[in-house]
């Protein structure tokens, strides 16, 4: 059997078994294991980094554009009024916040210490205050443009990865206001990128002890030494739980991920009890790294707090009655405290009978069927009239976002069907920021939330897109056609977003235009 392996142009170069197929297990020292442990990335890496580096100087630029436009009368919009402020408080502090009067310090620092570095360096203000995220956004954009070249093995899907998600409102929005989502979404797309290299670095690994014939020396594998691919990953996680709470999932999902790559990959080489193996051998380091150490992260990113004196909540266990937990030293005592009354405030955030105007559920997210209104004014000059309207709304690119249903239903059938790890990775990284908003359905939600779903997204749609294109090395008409058809729904979201373009950067316009950007009932 042969197994195709996506090659640097594009499509797939031949290597060993048919698309999709399930490669079977190697005998012990074959060339064929080696092959299927170690698929050589593309020779193009210098090109593949100036590539990498103008898309990226593209998303500089675009998100950075007029950063400072939309606001209230020169102060925040929306959460901004939160964010913003904290952060200006953790200058002000030496790290922490201090309105314990309002108990409105509803997520951990990280996020919040990030919008501080903007406001420190250029002052306080709209630009300041926004700066971190663009960086955070354009950082975003490079990421997953290595990402999608290592998953496809192809520079140019590489690079149609980072023109998409230049073009992805939900990304550029959240890029230019002071909020925490895009933050989370960079760690989650860290970690992401970090565990893709430390399968590529396991596997050569494996691929090395497959060459040595040494695979057969024990029936569980070899041990594969210290990750620290791997432990960057756990870095990055515990990050995002620092931002905010959620990135537990990530944790959950990106560990098991993680540990079926190993088992995958010890199969593949040939190891007589490759699940065992992968249990015995890699499921205790890989709890050290990808959960143990993401907790200590998070901990160690409440520094401040507990070097503070007056920071909300701080001395909990000397001045409230209700703390317990005895057995543990004061400090930390407090801190739990301090979580369990903002957990409390996060499940009791309900809809009620006043719900927000633009509240919305996670199935509208897919299809971003009822995006958010951060920034509204009319009644302004500067389009030509006296009557135009500024508005700043966070709205997928519908070229993009409305193909999420069908494309999530190709990447189970491909995972399912042809046990397609690609796909299966990408549906790992969406269905973590995706499906536990069903926990609670009760609770206040916001399409913002759906902020790191939008890179795999990206990833899914460009890994379509290959099978599009086709092999690099098919010069003909499937190929031609592939190119074009390619090429023409790129246009499409580039043009889709173009269109976008003034409701996502609160630029003047007129009532009428403002009209004609709202398609659906729903975005009104």
């Amino acid at each position: 059997m042969s197994v195709l392996v996506p090659n640097s142009t594009g499509g797939q170069a031949e290597n060993m078994v048919e698309p999709g197929q399930t490669p079977p297990a190697a005998e012990p020292g074959s060339r064929d294991a080696r092959a299927l442990l170690a698929p050589r990335m593309p020779s193009d890496r210098l090109r593949s980094w100036i590539v990498t580096l103008v898309i990226g100087l593209i998303a500089g630029v675009v998100r950075i554009w007029d950063l400072g436009r939309a606001t209230d009368d020169g102060t925040p919009v929306f959460d901004e009024k939160y964010y913003a402020i904290q952060a200006w408080q953790m200058l002000r502090n030496g790290g922490y916040e201090d309105n314990p009067g309002y108990e409105v310090v509803a997520h951990p620092p990280v996020g919040k210490q990030l919008i501080a570095i903007g406001e420190w360096v250029f002052g306080y203000g709209p630009w300041s205050w926004r700066i971190s995220a663009a960086l955070a956004g354009t950082i975003m954009v490079v990421l997953l443009v290595r990402i999608a070249r290592r998953l496809t093995r192809s520079t140019l899907l590489g690079a149609l990865a980072g023109i998409l998600l230049i073009c992805d409102g939900v990304s550029h929005v959240q890029s230019r206001v002071g909020m925490l989502d895009i933050f989370q979404a960079l760690f989650v797309l860290a970690a992401f990128a970090l565990l893709l290299v430390d399968r590529d670095r396991m596997r050569e690994r494996l691929s090395l002890v497959v060459a040595e014939g040494r695979i057969g020396d024990s029936r569980w594998g070899p041990r594969l030494g210290f990750r620290w691919w791997r432990f960057a990953a756990g870095v990055s996680l515990g990050l995002t739980c620092g931002v905010k709470w959620n990135g537990i999932y990530y944790i959950m999902a990106f560990g098991l991920l993680s540990v079926l790559w190993d088992a995958w990959a010890r199969r593949t080489a040939g190891v007589e009890r490759p699940w065992v193996g992968a249990l015995v051998r890699d499921t205790v380091p890989a709890l050290g790294s990808l959960l143990v150490l993401p907790l200590a992260v998070y901990f160690a990113t409440w520094a401040n707090w507990f070097a503070s004196e007056t920071a909300t909540d701080r001395n909990a266990a000397i001045t409230a009655s209700d703390v317990g937990m005895g057995f543990l030293p004061d400090p930390l005592r407090s801190l739990l405290y301090y979580q369990l009354n903002v957990l409390d405030f996060h499940t009791h955030l309900t809809t009620g009978n006043h719900p927000h105007p633009w509240e919305s559920k996670p199935w509208a997210w897919p299809m971003g069927m009822r995006p958010m209104l951060y920034y509204y004014e009319s009644g302004l000059p500067g389009c030509g009239g006296s009557n135009c309207v500024q508005a700043t709304m966070l709205l997928g690119t519908p070229a993009m976002w409305w193909l999420s249903l069908p494309v999530a239903a190709w990447a189970v059938w491909r995972a399912a069907s042809r046990l397609d790890w690609r796909y299966t990775a990408v549906l790992v990284g969406y269905a973590a920021g995706y499906l536990p908003w069903f926990i609670n359905l009760d609770r206040q939600m916001y399409y913002f939330y759906a902020t790191p779903m939008a890179p795999f997204l990206v990833l899914g749609i460009v890994l379509v897109l290959g099978e599009v294109l086709g092999a690099a090395r098919e010069h003909t008409e499937r190929r031609k056609t592939g190119l074009l058809l390619v090429a023409l729904y790129v246009g499409l979201v580039v043009a889709n977003f173009a269109w976008l373009w003034p409701i996502l950067n609160g630029e003047p316009i007129t009532q009428e235009h403002w009209q004609a950007e709202l398609w659906l009932p729903s975005w009104r």
